[in-house]
């Protein structure tokens, strides 16, 4: 990382190789959600936009699950979380969005901020063992196995149009903008 921001976001290396640029662009996704995402109370998580029924809190969730999913249950090939393995999604697909509204401010910051370390510390583990061309340990669905590149990249991607979600809904919230 090459320094913070003013809102105490890593930057990424401007010359890094490959992985520490990967990297470094996710953890950049990653603290820009969190600062979207943080000082709210319950109200605010609860906050939606137009007729979306999208919320911070919601997402919050929604991101935890798809860090374990990533970067524990695919690419290292743990068991999944104990949140997880309900047969919550079973009866509601949408179960992460929806059922945080019912889990409290400190519950899904917790939630989300111990997902991401685990990430963090697997991801590393894969670095270190076959770098960014290590396959998952476990397959997809579709008998697929993506590497340790692409589950980073997705992981990027999926933050960066979460954090455009995230832009509208805080603004609605407090005013809060910045990209």
């Amino acid at each position: 990382m090459t320094g913070l921001d003013e809102h105490g976001r890593p930057l990424p290396p401007f010359a890094g190789g490959e992985p520490e640029t990967i990297v470094g662009f996710l953890e950049y996704q990653r603290a820009t959600f969190a600062w979207k995402c943080s000082g709210l109370d319950a109200a605010g998580l609860r906050v939606t936009v137009g007729v979306s029924t999208m919320t911070l809190g919601g997402m919050l969730k929604h991101v935890a699950f798809y860090e374990d999913h990533w970067f524990s249950y695919c690419l290292r090939g743990n068991e999944r979380q104990p949140i997880w393995n309900d047969d919550h999604f079973d009866a509601d697909p949408d179960w992460e969005w929806n059922s945080a509204a019912d889990d409290s401010p400190d519950e899904l910051y917790a939630l989300w901020q111990n997902a991401v370390a685990r990430s963090r510390d697997l991801l590393a583990e894969a670095l270190a063992d076959g770098g960014l061309d290590r396959p998952a340990d476990r397959p997809r669905r579709n008998g697929t196995r993506p590497n340790a590149r692409w589950i980073a990249m997705h992981m990027i991607e999926e933050y960066a149009r979460h954090n455009g979600h995230a832009d509208l809904l805080r603004e609605s919230i407090d005013g809060l903008v910045g990209e």
